[in-house]
């Protein structure tokens, strides 16, 4: 029941009373029954004010951007961490702060200066953004929905790299069998000449561009014209490498380096719908497929946890572990209307196939247009700490 319902049906409730006769209380003949004893549950530990027993060189209050960084970010990135490390490395820390009753920003900045630690990693790399795109779709195609929204080809199976002809080194590689041989999957351009095979479920069409996007970010909401919504979930890729079609533009004179947004990109595709935006489509050869679901409110990352908005970064997963604490610093944007800065702790849920390296981050910003317009326009300059629980001596 929401607020206004709650409050309608007290109102009615007291109105109800006030009319009613009242009745004389009960006597009583015998002593008065003492009254019932509450237990009401004993309050969560008050927030101590104490100096950080952390290291100087150690704590988070040294970072760049903490004092200006949104504390209520830095908690849902914490309380992720917990739900996903289920007591593991930072079980301590999940612990005290299932302890604690927040009141302000000051008392949750406090609380994390003085239970968790920094450990630098040397370097700088590259910070990207991406969202979970809701699009329109139909069920039959027409000159406009034309694209089909592929399922996981059953030819389509993962093997060692060594088993590829011609082997490769990767541990896992997608590949289809022909007679006795493993060979690479088809690329984009040779799988959007094979007719979509849609199984015994409903058929879904997409606008090209549109599904293009969902690709790049792995996963959307899918609306239908009787009002109904699923959602397109990832379910694999054709192993190819990724190839960011921003720098094929550039190289080709198609916009110049500085309107290469998300939103500058999609709109020239969309302008060029057809054999022109195809053609630069397929100079990215990776393809991803997807499995369609029942509506969900929330974004699921490699985690299997829901995303936070702001406060979730995919990672690589060979170099950085799911569910650890992060601190970034990014800046000096590239692209025109970019945020010119970024401060925030966040926690690794989820990976991507274009995110490789230590320091590499793609931030998960949320869900819908205004979302996908900021993801567009992150390319930013990134350093990044890794944010463990302080552990005094003994």
């Amino acid at each position: 029941m929401n607020l206004k319902a709650g409050l309608a049906l007290m109102g009615a409730l007291l109105v109800a009373a006030c009319a009613e006769t009242p009745t004389a209380p009960p006597v009583v003949t015998g002593p008065h029954p003492a009254p019932p004893v509450a237990h009401p549950e004993p309050p969560k530990t008050p927030l101590p004010y104490l100096p950080s027993p952390v290291p100087e060189d150690r704590r988070l209050s040294n970072l760049p951007g903490w004092s200006q960084s949104d504390a209520f970010i830095a908690l849902e990135a914490l309380r992720s961490t917990c739900v996903y490390k289920k007591g593991r490395q930072y079980g301590q820390v999940c612990a005290d702060m299932a302890k604690q009753e927040f009141n302000s920003p000051v008392e949750i900045m406090a609380f994390l200066n003085a239970h968790l630690q920094v450990e630098r990693i040397e370097g700088t790399g590259l910070m990207t953004g991406y969202f979970v795109p809701d699009y329109e779709a139909r069920h039959e195609p027409d000159a406009e929905f034309s694209q089909p929204v592929r399922t996981k080809p059953a030819d389509l199976v993962v093997v060692s790299g060594s088993q590829l002809t011609p082997a490769s080194s990767a541990a896992k590689v997608a590949a289809r069998k022909v007679g006795d041989l493993y060979m690479p999957y088809f690329t984009r351009a040779e799988i959007e000449q094979i007719p979509p095979n849609f199984g015994t479920g409903p058929a879904y069409y997409m606008r090209p561009e549109d599904y293009f996007y969902m690709q790049l970010q792995g996963s959307g909401f899918l609306d239908l014209p009787d009002g109904s919504r699923v959602y397109a979930a990832y379910a694999a890729d054709n192993g190819w490498p990724f190839v960011g079609i921003a720098k094929v533009m550039t190289d080709r004179g198609i916009l110049e380096k500085t309107q290469t947004s998300g939103d500058n990109i999609h709109a020239w595709l969309a302008a060029h719908r057809g054999p022109e935006a195809a053609e630069v489509m397929n100079a990215n050869p990776r393809y991803g497929f997807f499995s369609i679901q029942p509506e969900t409110t929330d974004a699921v990352g490699a985690s299997g946890l829901a995303l936070p908005a702001g406060s979730a970064i995919a990672v690589d997963p060979s170099q950085n572990d799911l569910g650890d604490l992060f601190w970034i610093d990014a800046n000096a944007g590239t692209l025109k209307d970019a945020f010119p800065e970024y401060h925030r702790l966040v926690s690794a849920l989820d990976t991507g196939g274009a995110i490789k390296g230590k320091i590499r981050a793609d931030l998960y910003v949320g869900h819908g247009q205004r979302a996908g317009s900021e993801a567009g326009r992150i390319k930013h300059q990134l350093k990044m700490w890794r944010i463990v629980p302080y552990v005094p001596a003994s």
